[in-house]
């Protein structure tokens, strides 16, 4: 590991380092089947060839209607607080996160966008480019579930195949029945969008952190394959071409 790459990983905070990847709320409906880091990852990792993959920043979004719980996540995730006098979001927000994954630095920027329809052409703009987009409502407000599969559109029109994941927040605020009744009902929302689901409280943490590595893991697992990927195809080619020009 370089310098720069070491001192990064070792001054990140004990609780931001990832070790062992992160399962799925409900392992039978995820659409992502990773239950490890891939074998390239874990290889590239330890022999430190993440490429630029330490040095970068990766985008995750998260859209859903006004007071569903969006910012009450994110600052339960990044600040480990919660505040009951809820503040609506103007625009858009944004945190910056830094892990050690695999004993290598990674960086999400996490944003934050107001469900306002007024904001709404302000939000989009932030939109393109998300490597993860996140799809919260309320589960105890039934026009939220209603809008999953409209946010879910909007956010992933201008990236190019991003992590999807549905969120269900304010579990605290539903009866265990209740929270069951609406993960059936999510649960085949959120497969037909292609995404993964959550149920989450950020007023009492539960599954937060849980989910936020299981975003953040998937999320390096996939950079770091692209990255890989991306050095072995160069390096063919540069193999390639010299082969040519031994035969002519």
């Amino acid at each position: 590991m370089s310098a720069t790459r070491k001192m990064m990983a070792q001054n990140v905070p004990s609780n931001r380092v990832i070790a062992t990847f992160p399962s799925a709320y409900n392992v039978e409906t995820s659409p992502y089947k990773k239950n490890n880091f891939h074998p390239k990852v874990k290889t590239a990792c330890s022999e430190n060839r993440t490429g630029c993959v330490g040095l970068k920043i990766c985008k995750a979004v998260l859209v859903g209607d006004v007071a569903v719980g969006k910012t009450s996540l994110v600052n339960r995730f990044c600040h480990d607080v919660f505040d009951k006098d809820y503040k609506a979001t103007i625009g858009v927000d944004f945190e910056v996160e830094k892990f050690s994954i695999l004993n290598t630095p990674f960086t999400l920027q996490i944003w934050d966008t107001a469900g306002q329809e007024r904001f709404k052409s302000i939000a989009s703009s932030y939109y393109r480019g998300a490597h993860v987009v996140i799809v919260v409502f309320d589960m105890s407000d039934e026009g939220s579930i209603a809008s999953i599969s409209r946010w879910m559109e909007d956010a992933t029109a201008s990236s190019n195949n991003p992590l999807k994941f549905v969120v269900g927040a304010k579990k605290d605020l539903v009866s265990q029945a209740a929270c069951r009744a609406v993960e059936e009902r999510v649960l085949d929302i959120a497969q037909s969008l292609g995404a993964e689901y959550w149920s989450v409280s950020a007023k009492t943490g539960e599954n937060v952190q849980s989910f936020s590595f299981r975003c953040v893991s998937l999320t390096f697992d996939a950079a770091v394959l692209r990255e890989v990927e991306s050095s072995g195809n160069a390096s063919q080619k540069q193999i390639g071409a010299i082969i040519s020009r031994g035969i002519n």
